[in-house]
């Protein structure tokens, strides 16, 4: 929902509230939607994509980071929507795992989805929600191509990178287990590379980062509180 979203983050200043963006959506008709009911869905499924809430910090530094990294938007979009969606989060490892040019496969994406779900969804069901994720991967610039898909390599901005860090980060991890995680991963660079961005990120302020030689220390004392970062020690 890269275009609905775009649309409803320009509509309303960065300090809007849950509320602010429900009414922008239900009320005030923000995103063009036809009828009552669209509105309404659409509205519950940008919140269960994205939370819409500042005190939910995955919204909140995306939020920030939106701003400021244009050309991120569709990465930080999906890295976002990764955290939250179990379904799209199950179909990650057959699409990273893809080597660039590779055309995709349908039925690995099946499968993936059929693992994660069991036999709770019938075939109608699950044959949408494959073309939602394919649709997904695209947007997020993974896949090119409309009927037929193809893997492409995407080019993780410092604020991406910083983004898929900080998810690392509230799992738990630290040092340079950080550039190692299935957030990274999607950022198709490698460790070292993403090592070279984050000194980047810093610069821009999405993260704290001392390095000396083979140790690396990264914190988020810039976008998050500190209670989120102390809760950040006790998840993983």
């Amino acid at each position: 929902m890269l275009e609905e979203l775009s649309m409803l983050l320009e509509s309303l200043s960065m300090v809007a509230g849950r509320h602010d963006y429900l009414a922008a959506i239900i009320e005030n008709n923000a995103l063009g939607k036809q009828t009552a009911a669209t509105r309404k869905l659409t509205a519950q499924r940008l919140t269960e994509l994205y939370a819409l809430e500042s005190g939910v910090p995955l919204f909140r530094v995306l939020r920030r980071f939106w701003q400021d990294d244009v050309p991120g938007r569709p990465l930080l979009a999906l890295l976002c929507a990764l955290a939250r969606d179990p379904l799209l989060r199950a179909t990650a490892e057959p699409v990273i795992s893809m080597f660039s040019g590779e055309e995709l496969s349908r039925q690995k994406i099946t499968d993936a989805i059929r693992s994660a779900v069991g036999g709770r969804l019938n075939d109608a069901t699950l044959d949408k929600v494959v073309r939602n994720v394919s649709s997904s991967w695209t947007q997020s610039g993974h896949l090119q191509g409309r009927t037929r898909k193809f893997r492409q390599l995407v080019r993780p901005t410092p604020l991406t990178t910083a983004y898929a860090l900080m998810l690392g980060y509230l799992e738990g991890q630290r040092g340079g287990r950080l550039f190692e995680t299935p957030w990274t991963r999607v950022l198709d660079a490698s460790p070292a590379d993403l090592r070279t961005i984050a000194t980047e990120a810093k610069r821009l302020s999405g993260l704290d980062l001392k390095a000396a030689g083979d140790v690396v220390e990264i914190g988020f004392n810039t976008v998050l509180t500190p209670q989120e970062i102390k809760d950040s020690c006790v998840t993983h």
